[in-house]
């Protein structure tokens, strides 16, 4: 069986911005097998930012289930949010995707999974993925510790998250609201 690793994804909200950072290797077993993945995009007219962790092709579906949604909803991230991960979560065929989602609008953050999760961050800091531990910690401390803007804040903790992680590399691509 192939075990595909990778991915670390970050976002925050800080001085009035939203950023999302995904880094870019896919590894499978032992090997690095893509270097520049682009696992961070613009959705619904650029107004919705999403990243993922997890299988692409599961991913890809679900950006497309939540764009219908925002279609659905005229834009309403929070109700669009909800409605993908009761569908992902009761619906048979969806159920079995593996993947684990993030998007974030102007003014609202979200964790999207299959269990059912809609989950906003109280600290205005969230990640998913391999190195996504690292990449909060990093994130929090110089949120809470340094006057940096959200950019550098979140190209900073994807450089230690890379550093620490070895299903994470440095070639991040970074969406910005």
């Amino acid at each position: 069986m192939l075990n595909i690793h990778g991915t670390t994804i970050l976002a925050i909200r800080h001085k009035g911005k939203m950023v999302v950072a995904g880094d870019g290797q896919v590894t499978m077993n032992n090997t690095v097998i893509k270097h520049h993945a682009k696992k961070v995009r613009r959705i619904y007219n650029d107004k919705i930012i999403v990243g993922f962790a997890g299988a692409t092709a599961d991913a890809l579906n679900l950006f497309d289930r939540l764009e219908k949604k925002l279609d659905r909803f005229n834009g309403n991230l929070t109700r669009s949010a909800v409605e993908l991960a009761g569908d992902w979560r009761t619906d048979k065929y969806l159920r079995r995707l593996e993947a684990i989602l993030i998007a974030v609008d102007d003014s609202k953050m979200f964790l999207i999974s299959g269990n059912g999760d809609v989950i906003e961050p109280d600290e205005g800091c969230i990640s998913i993925g391999s190195g996504g531990v690292a990449a909060q910690a990093a994130a929090l401390s110089l949120l809470k510790y340094t006057d940096l803007e959200a950019r550098d804040i979140v190209a900073e903790a994807m450089k230690i998250a890379a550093s620490i992680c070895v299903y994470t590399n440095d070639s991040i691509t970074i969406e910005e609201m």
